[in-house]
C-alpha cells in the first residue's frame, strides 16, 4: 500500500511538540519517562499528517482530472472512508461518504472524488461542514445537474467522554441543483442500498 503521510515540516513539528510535552508535564506524567521521550515529536508529527488537508487545494485536485463526457445520467462513488479530527476536542471522527452527481457535459475521475473527501477531512472539522464543503467544491468545480453528498461517521467525542454513547452515529447530507427533487435523491438512497 502507498504512504500517503507528506513531507513534515520539521521546524513546525518541533514548535508543536514543545507544546506537547508541557501538556504531557500538566497532565502529571513525566516527559522525559522512556515511553514518553519521543512522544511529544511522535504527536506532533501525527498532528500535521491529520492535518494536511490545510496544504492542499480542494478545486486543483478536482480540476486535475475534468474529461468531456455527453452522458446525465448519475455517477455515485459510495463508501469513501474518511479519518478526521472534531474541531471541538480534537478527538477523532470516522466514517464513510457517498458522492453522486449528474454529469452535465463532464465527468471526473473516481479517485479525485476520494481525493476531494481527503482533502477536507484532514483538518480539525465538524461533520456537518465537512458534507458541505466536499459538496461545494464538486458543484462548483464540476459542471454537473447536482450533487449530492451523504456522510455517516461515528465521533469519539461522543464515545470517549461526554455521554459516552457507543453505538451512536450521526449522518448528514448536502445537496444541489436536481438533487433538490426527493425523488431523485431516493433514487441516490437506494442505489446506495445495492
Amino acid at each position: 500500500m502507498a504512504s500517503n503521510t507528506p513531507d513534515i515540516d520539521m521546524q513546525k513539528a518541533e514548535l508543536i511538540a514543545e507544546h506537547l510535552r508541557a501538556i504531557i508535564e500538566l497532565l502529571g506524567e513525566d516527559p522525559e519517562r522512556e515511553g514518553l521521550v519521543k512522544t511529544p515529536l511522535r504527536a506532533a508529527k501525527a498532528m500535521l499528517e491529520n492535518t494536511r488537508g490545510y496544504k492542499q487545494d480542494a478545486s486543483a485536485i478536482v480540476r486535475s482530472a475534468i474529461f468531456q463526457h455527453p452522458g446525465s445520467q448519475m455517477v455515485i462513488v459510495k463508501d469513501i472512508e474518511f479519518y478526521s479530527l472534531c474541531e471541538h476536542h480534537i478527538l477523532p471522527f470516522f466514517g464513510t461518504v457517498s458522492v453522486g452527481y449528474i454529469p452535465n457535459g463532464e465527468i471526473v475521475g473516481l479517485s479525485k472524488l476520494a481525493r476531494l473527501v481527503d482533502v477536507f477531512s484532514r483538518r480539525l472539522q465538524v461533520q456537518e461542514r465537512l458534507t458541505q464543503e466536499i459538496c461545494c467544491e464538486l458543484a462548483e468545480s464540476l459542471s454537473s445537474q447536482g450533487v449530492i453528498v451523504v456522510c455517516q461517521a461515528q465521533h469519539l467525542c461522543m464515545k470517549m467522554r461526554g455521554v459516552e454513547k457507543q453505538e451512536s452515529k450521526t449522518v448528514t447530507m448536502h445537496y444541489t441543483g436536481d438533487f433538490k427533487d426527493v425523488a431523485l435523491r431516493n433514487e441516490f438512497f437506494e442505489l446506495l442500498k445495492k
